[in-house]
């Protein structure tokens, strides 16, 4: 480096990446920082710089640069970065040591581990000790890369892996292998090895019966509550099975289950009906907690919960690999924790690569009108949230009983659509005046009843003074 690049560092202001020490005496501090920078996304330490950004360099003995080596060699496991010596001035020198993001993670200082947060080195809680240990050896110790113990290619759904293979090819996203022979194809997948079913081609494509006894954490649970709490119940159900089946069963659920929100435009008789949730956005919620989640948790689950106001989808486990809810509507690396499930998911079609999943699914609410999603990673599950925020009488909901608009004349959808946007109470000679030329006021009157009668409007006042409005 040169005198004029650490005075630019300097200038810039210690970072989680950049520390100042102005000696060495400081070193073993400046030890602990290199801990949490291997921890981290690595990172540079300059002794010799004031803390503000002054770099007046420091003499620089014949044991100077061995006594900051040895401390940093009390790092387990053991590291050796680069140490360079800058003259800044006459006698004077800034040394700089250069910390890479560690490859076995997580590192310890004379015991401890350590994390940046911000400029500052703080000491790591052994739960994310342990959760960085986990993810070190997740590469070559996963759960989903194990032997099924006991299960052969048929206790597998071959109707299944067939038409996997057939979407993956008409996606282009798998060479056709010119053969269906299931063998082959699970191969093709990386699902086998030496002949063997691994766990994560038994969560795609086992038995549901059999899944259901001996894989108990494939299991997919759903509810719709009454009001925005979880007091009472309106439905509640369990499904087991591989993944497909349960997103198939999610997905049914969620048919049959969340509003349908109705609208008709000026120039046209024909309501437009669309999902309350955007369906692109569910079914990227639903894959991910599907994919993404820890099947290592034998009590684990996904889950679905409807409420008034909200859809929650939760998945057992925690994000990993630096992964933050924030993070997740940013770009970010593609890091999934079961990589051959998600790699089949993605070549059937169901999920996206490169981090684009949790943006997309973002993007997809917003063209709706719907608020950006909420993620929560709390308790051991991670939650994707969506809220409607919008009124309950635009919409139909089987599962509380809610008047469906299915059964109204054109001419009595014409009459919400008006109420809706105006948005005020109206008297009757006014309704009548909005709606198509020539609309006979008995049978207003009459439409008018009706809706009432369905608790889709109401109104106040008597007579020719009453004035209607939506519910």
């Amino acid at each position: 480096m040169t005198v004029e690049e650490i005075a630019t560092l300097a200038a810039s202001g210690e970072s989680e990446v950049l520390e100042f020490k102005e000696t060495s005496g400081t070193r073993r501090q400046a030890a602990m920082s290199a801990c949490a920078m291997l921890n981290h996304i690595g990172g540079r330490i300059l002794f010799g710089v004031t803390r503000d950004g002054q770099p007046v360099g420091q003499q620089v003995g014949d044991g100077t640069i061995e006594e900051i080596s040895a401390e940093i060699q009390r790092i387990d496991p053991s590291v050796y970065p680069p140490i360079e010596r800058v003259p800044v001035s006459e006698g004077r020198e800034v040394i700089s040591v250069v910390v890479k993001p560690g490859p076995a993670k997580p590192y310890r200082y004379r015991g401890k581990a350590y994390r940046r947060v911000g400029n500052t080195t703080l000491e790591m809680s052994a739960d994310e000790c342990n959760r960085m240990l986990i993810e070190r050896m997740h590469s070559d110790q996963r759960w989903e890369s194990e032997p099924a113990t006991g299960w052969t290619i048929e206790d597998l759904d071959e109707t299944e892996i067939r038409f996997t293979v057939e979407e993956a090819i008409r996606r282009r996203r798998l060479n056709d292998p010119g053969t269906r022979d299931v063998t082959e194809s699970l191969r093709g997948l990386g699902l086998i090895r030496e002949g063997v079913v691994l766990r994560a081609g038994v969560v795609l494509f086992g038995d549901a019966q059999r899944v259901e006894f001996e894989m108990p954490q494939c299991t997919l649970r759903v509810a719709r509550f009454r009001g925005t709490d979880r007091t009472e119940f309106l439905d509640n159900r369990q499904f087991y099975g591989n993944a497909f089946t349960l997103l198939r069963a999610a997905e049914r659920f969620l048919r049959e289950t969340l509003p349908i929100a109705g609208r008709i435009e000026a120039d046209r008789f024909e309501r437009i009906d669309e999902p309350l949730y955007p369906t692109v956005a569910t079914r990227e919620a639903l894959a991910n907690a599907l994919c993404h989640r820890d099947y290592s948790i034998g009590g684990g689950s996904v889950g679905v919960a409807v409420y008034d106001d909200r859809l929650e989808v939760t998945s057992s486990g925690s994000l990993h690999f630096g992964l933050t809810p924030e993070t997740l509507f940013q770009a970010h690396d593609s890091l999934p924790w079961n990589p051959l499930i998600a790699r089949t998911f993605y070549r059937r079609g169901l999920i996206e690569t490169w981090g684009r999943g949790t943006i997309k699914m973002a993007e997809a609410a917003l063209e709706a009108g719907l608020p950006r999603p909420e993620i929560d990673d709390t308790g051991g599950c991670v939650t994707v949230r969506f809220r409607h925020g919008r009124s309950s009488v635009q919409f139909r909901d089987a599962a509380t009983g809610r008047q469906d608009v299915d059964d109204l004349a054109e001419r009595q959808r014409a009459i919400l659509a008006l109420l809706d946007e105006v948005g005020t109470p109206m008297p009757l000679r006014e309704i009548r005046s909005l709606l198509v030329s020539g609309t006979n006021e008995r049978l207003l009157r009459n439409d008018l009843a009706k809706l009432k009668g369905k608790g889709l409007v109401a109104s106040t006042g008597y007579g020719r003074g009453a004035r209607w409005r939506l519910l």
